[in-house]
């Protein structure tokens, strides 16, 4: 059945091309993007999304089949940074890179081609551009937050859960002892993955400042005073509750990511920080219907607990060096109007890897549960910013810091000093 499918789709494809004139001698077709009249082409494609790697890999052999454009996905656990400089160093760039923000803002400048004249351009406004020049094409939106199992919660209270009724960390404790009280003896999980707790948690208590860039600033000079913060206070009262009523309390570092991904996908627990990327790893167990994700908790009245964190996530630019050619290049464009463009690359984004869409014309009718929550938290303007200037080792260093902090080995000013003097030591991220 799933090569069946898989030629299906890679006849959609065929037949989506050649309706827009792609099997010609050149031209250009109707979105735009030009026809290399059947030339052999081949590109690199660099992936930093672990959770969607099989579905690149699947795509790249039926993108090839229909286009006779040869892909290669590519996948690395080392951090982006570190891995785009070893290719730079060996003379060997992709053709397209999936990077983080901060790396377009980097890397742009010298790796980059510019892709402002791109058709797609108009209809996204999460594009990333260096100077005037539009080099960042945004791959989906994503946020976090704290993501539950309606059914579950529903099951011991009796009642329809409302994620707005509990806004307030008073009242979210209040629900997680009712919990408790109702049979779920553990009702929440923690991720303890250092992208987790210092890429997605602690990042927060910097991008819900009032400043966010006054608030770094700071930092690096040295004169913030995390003990004194009332946001930095605000999330570690929620991460202290959060820890409570942990299933892994007992040895939290050793709890793994898949089981506490299926523990609240079957409604053993009912909470668990995370983004809506992790429905990838959800739908690989019997899942609940009922899922969703809320803000975060807090006893502060600045709005923040009405609201997710995200925005543009993963950004393709594409190599402006002498190691890829001009045919590489435009087919590494065609590449991208076909997932803006074409019904097959919005069915890869939105269905195969479960991405919500960063561009306006993509229907976004089949998303998941946790999708479904971020684009509506997204329509309605309800999204908080991205932070994209972290430096690179913040996620290492710093998460091993909360690792400390969740196992019991160091309380919140020590924690809240270790930040501070980890941003007084590092060189400003430019931004």
């Amino acid at each position: 059945m799933k090569k069946l499918v898989a030629l299906a789709l890679a006849a959609l494809m065929a037949l989506s091309l050649a309706a827009c004139g792609g099997g010609g001698g050149g031209g250009e077709t109707a979105d735009g993007s030009a026809d290399n009249g059947g030339g052999s082409v081949n590109i690199t494609i660099f992936n930093s999304k672990s959770e969607i790697q099989s579905q690149f890999e699947e795509m790249a052999a039926e993108y090839s089949a229909a286009t006779g454009v040869g892909v290669e996905v590519y996948f690395s656990s080392d951090t982006v940074a570190a891995h785009m400089a070893t290719r730079y160093a060996s003379n060997d760039p992709y053709t397209l890179a999936m990077v983080d923000a901060k790396d377009v803002y980097s890397l742009g400048a010298e790796h980059a081609i510019d892709l402002s004249g791109e058709n797609w351009v108009p209809n996204t406004q999460y594009a990333v551009s260096v100077g005037d020049q539009v080099m960042g094409f945004p791959v989906c939106v994503e946020a976090r937050g704290l993501m539950y199992n309606a059914d579950a919660i529903e099951a011991i209270t009796g009642e329809p859960f409302n994620p707005a009724d509990y806004a307030t960390l008073d009242a979210f404790k209040g629900l997680l002892d009712t919990l408790v009280a109702g049979g779920m003896e553990a009702p929440v999980g923690i991720m303890k993955e250092d992208w987790s707790l210092a890429g997605h948690f602690l990042a927060e208590v910097y991008e819900e400042q009032d400043d966010v860039f006054a608030f770094v600033d700071g930092l690096y000079a040295g004169t913030e005073s995390l003990a004194d913060n009332a946001k930095f206070n605000a999330l570690m009262d929620y991460f202290d509750v959060m820890k409570q009523y942990n299933y892994a309390a007992s040895s939290p570092i050793a709890a793994e990511r898949e089981i506490s991904e299926q523990y609240l996908a079957e409604g053993k627990i009912a909470f668990m920080f995370g983004g809506n990327w992790d429905w990838s790893m959800i739908n690989a167990y019997d899942y609940s219907e009922n899922l969703g994700m809320m803000p975060v908790p807090q006893n502060l009245d600045d709005g923040a607990n009405q609201k997710l964190v995200g925005g543009g996530s993963k950004f393709f630019f594409i190599d402006s060096s002498e190691y890829t050619s001009d045919e590489q290049r435009q087919a590494a464009k065609d590449f991208l109007n076909w997932l803006v463009f074409d019904p097959a690359g919005n069915k890869f984004l939105t269905e195969d890897c479960a991405l919500v869409p960063a561009f306006s014309n993509i229907a976004a009718e089949n998303l998941d549960p946790l999708g479904a929550s971020v684009k509506e938290y997204a329509d309605a303007g309800n999204l908080i910013d991205n932070y994209n200037y972290l430096p690179d080792d913040h996620y290492s260093l710093m998460g091993a810091e909360l690792q400390k902090y969740l196992a019991g080995q160091q309380d919140r000013a020590a924690l809240a000093a270790a930040i501070e003097a980890y941003w007084a030591s590092v060189t400003p991220v430019e931004r």
